[in-house]
């Protein structure tokens, strides 16, 4: 059996992608099921159309804040898992961004317990951004020793708004390197 076969991660993309769904890859340079953290974003961005990843390394200006602010709070990167709570892209090809529609983030927030079930490290959720935080009651229940923090999306956005943004991005992601440092 190969990898892609045999990953629970790519099972359950696939699961998704399976509706008719562009569903980006989980990256592979991340933790997988071995994360500790979850740091949950919106959806993905429209992009383009070739094969994609809810990556860090990914050409986008939120991206580059994100690397910036874990490399800052010195989580490794073997620790940590990204995603959506939107996990599909639902902008048209070639449209700009849209805002979710609330169906679509009920729809997406109903795709986590069978994701977080497959964590099972999992100690830290960072819900990034408005849609994100909506994900906190389902991830309580469904782990309620992990710990759940909120910050700003990493978007420069967001982060250009006022220097406040970053600070609390900076202060969350320290608590969520500290919480990891002593699970």
């Amino acid at each position: 059996m190969s990898r892609a076969t045999a990953d629970p991660l790519a099972t359950f993309r696939r699961a998704i992608a399976a509706t008719g769904r562009r569903v980006p890859d989980f990256d592979p340079r991340d933790g997988g099921v071995a994360a500790r953290l979850i740091l949950l974003l919106e959806t993905p961005g429209p992009g383009g159309d070739g094969p994609r990843l809810v990556s860090r390394d990914n050409p986008t200006g939120t991206a580059r804040n994100l690397t910036r602010f874990l490399a800052e709070a010195s989580i490794s990167r073997a620790d940590t898992m990204l995603w959506n709570a939107v996990p599909w892209i639902v902008h048209a090809p070639g449209a700009r961004n849209r805002p979710l529609r609330r169906g679509e983030i009920r729809e997406g927030l109903a795709m986590l317990p069978p994701l977080v079930a497959l964590l099972p490290r999992l100690r830290v959720a960072v819900l990034a951004g408005a849609v994100a935080a909506e994900a906190a009651p389902v991830i309580a229940r469904e782990r309620p020793t992990v710990a759940v923090l909120r910050m700003p999306h990493p978007s420069p956005t967001y982060v250009c708004t006022s220097p406040q943004v970053a600070a609390r991005i900076r202060q969350t992601l320290a608590e969520a390197a500290r919480l990891l440092a002593t699970a």
